[in-house]
């Protein structure tokens, strides 16, 4: 299940959202950290490219699914998305996954990918896990959050440890990833933690990038996507922590330009799904009202662009 914590970054990372809102990502500098360095330069064209699905993190929603686990995938479903990111509870399919995988088709969802800790990446967990997700139809086994992940003298441990649970997990069809907060986007010498794990571990690692905690970190998204192309290939897009440039914690209403971190993922981070997660319900909104704000913002973004 994904980690939530708090950081201190609130007060200072608003100018360069600010920027990105009005201009879009600054093209990462050679030789550099990949640090954001935003600029009043133009959007970059891509090539035509493969739309990513649409998913939604079900932590955004955990108390509905705690209550009721169905009628909120058909909830979900109803508002469009075209998969679901598991966070560790999977109602009364718990032990079940092919069970849960037909209930999954009957509502029109797949499965975009899981969030699994690394204690059930483990010895002989691995195996039950494995299997439960090859049944199940994950394509992506991420690991959400680790400690070792963001100190100097563990980092290599945690790459060290994705790089073999990949080699494990391939006979069943599954990729482990990693998945970002700000923590990671911390500076490691000329680099980030993140780019160290990603430069120390098989491009078969897939690289989760939450663009909202990147954003908090004062990173530029882009530039590390397009650091690693091939390795995006499922991403989290929601409205940053603690403070918007303007408006509500709503993707579409946070004041962020979505359009240019959309096409970069999509275009050389090789996403096959853009996960929407919603951490903040503003103006009295559900969890659910405020996911369908998000995808609705999300929708109006990608019409936008075409």
């Amino acid at each position: 299940m994904t980690k939530r914590s708090v950081m201190p970054f609130a007060p200072v990372w608003a100018a360069l959202a600010m920027t990105l809102m009005l201009t879009g990502c600054a093209e990462p500098q050679s030789g550099s950290s990949q640090s954001a360095q935003p600029t009043a330069t133009a959007e970059t064209a891509y090539p035509a490219f493969e739309k990513p699905g649409i998913s939604v993190q079900l932590w955004s929603v955990k108390d509905e699914v705690k209550a009721d686990f169905v009628g909120t995938l058909q909830a979900l479903a109803d508002m469009g998305f075209d998969g679901v990111e598991f966070a560790g509870d999977f109602g009364p399919y718990q032990n079940n996954p092919t069970g849960l995988k037909a209930k999954l088709a009957e509502l029109g969802l797949a499965v975009s990918g899981a969030h699994v800790g690394f204690d059930a990446l483990r010895g002989d967990k691995l195996v039950a896990t494995a299997l439960f997700h090859q049944q199940l139809g994950t394509p992506y086994v991420i690991v959400p959050w680790d400690e070792r992940a963001f100190a100097a003298d563990t980092v290599d441990l945690v790459a060290k440890e994705l790089t073999v649970i990949a080699e494990r997990l391939a006979p069943y069809g599954l990729r482990v990833g990693y998945h970002n907060h700000a923590q990671e986007m911390a500076d490691y010498g000329d680099i980030t933690f993140w780019q160290y794990i990603a430069s120390n571990t098989p491009e078969s690692v897939v690289l989760q990038q939450d663009v909202g905690w990147t954003l908090v970190a004062e990173k530029d998204p882009v530039a590390m996507v397009k650091a690693y192309p091939g390795r995006t290939l499922t991403t989290h897009f929601k409205a940053p922590e603690y403070e918007t440039p303007k408006g509500a914690p709503i993707v579409g209403q946070d004041g962020i330009n979505w359009l240019p971190i959309y096409q970069a993922t999509a275009a050389v981070g090789g996403a096959k799904w853009v996960v929407l997660e919603q951490e903040q319900y503003p103006n009295g909104l559900t969890p659910l009202e405020a996911v369908a704000a998000s995808k609705q913002g999300f929708d109006s973004i990608i019409t936008a662009g075409n």
